[in-house]
């Protein structure tokens, strides 16, 4: 579903801010890897994302989804296959419309819109019942602007809509990291669900290494832009966040110190 053959990306070439983001980065998810990513700062981890994005071009390799080359497309020509969520709420949502207004507008993404833009009677009678899911009790505010919801409603909202037209791959870049505990729990647990229901193909990035380990099917490490650790199925239930912590420890060597709270 989504292949990286030899991915490179350089920031600031021939200065003295060189920074190589991606060292020719390899990297295969099957339809239906739920992939959770993790690694120090300055990993690669937010490039990587950037790179199938389209936010950035590639420096050389090649990008595919479904089969497709997309390593020179746009990032709004690759809309149509892909759905993400940021780490910041504000992020993925139009403050000033309403709840219905943008799930209308998810549900367009990556298709041509002509004069006659409006939110149809199917999709009235359709939305709530996909808000009713989150259980949050947006069906019942969907005219409400979503500038007024919490952190965690907006966020789950926004889940929601990256995932309204069953995207090829899902992007989660730290999506839960500005909420707290308790409403990150219920977001991560709403992820897990859609995830699994629809069967998406998922990225996702997080810092918690225990929830890298208890979410998904596959778990891959990235240290100074490359992957260094990949594991699946049953290797990965058995790790535990000291097997993590050591395998960090003996790839980033003097760096493990800064990052090893961070990682923890």
């Amino acid at each position: 579903m989504l292949k990286l053959s030899r991915v490179r990306k350089t920031f600031n070439k021939g200065t003295v801010t060189e920074k190589q983001a991606l060292r020719g980065i390899d990297l295969e998810l099957a339809d239906g890897d739920f992939v959770t990513v993790i690694g120090g700062n300055g990993a690669g981890k937010s490039t990587l994302l950037n790179m199938i994005a389209g936010v950035y071009p590639v420096d050389s390799g090649v990008i595919e989804i479904a089969g497709k080359d997309v390593s020179r497309l746009s990032e709004p020509a690759r809309a149509k296959y892909l759905g993400r969520v940021f780490q910041d709420p504000m992020r993925g949502t139009a403050s000033d419309m309403w709840i219905e207004e943008n799930l209308a507008l998810a549900a367009r993404r990556g298709k041509s819109r002509g004069l006659a833009w409006g939110i149809s009677a199917k999709e009235r009678a359709e939305f709530p019942r996909l808000l009713a899911t989150l259980d949050l009790g947006l069906e019942t505010r969907m005219r409400t602007k979503v500038g007024l919801l919490s952190g965690g409603q907006r966020q789950a909202l926004t889940l929601l809509m990256a995932t309204l037209t069953d995207p090829r791959v899902l992007l989660l870049d730290e999506h839960t990291a500005a909420l707290d505990p308790k409403t990150a729990a219920k977001v991560l647990e709403l992820t897990a669900q859609i995830v699994e229901e629809r069967h998406l193909t998922t990225l996702m990035i997080t810092h918690n290494m225990n929830d890298a380990i208890r979410l998904g099917n596959r778990l891959i490490m990235m240290h100074d832009g490359q992957v260094i650790f990949d594991v699946a199925g049953e290797e990965k239930r058995a790790l535990t966040v000291a097997d993590l912590l050591q395998k960090f420890g003996r790839a980033a060597g003097d760096e493990f110190a800064n990052d090893r709270m961070l990682l923890g």
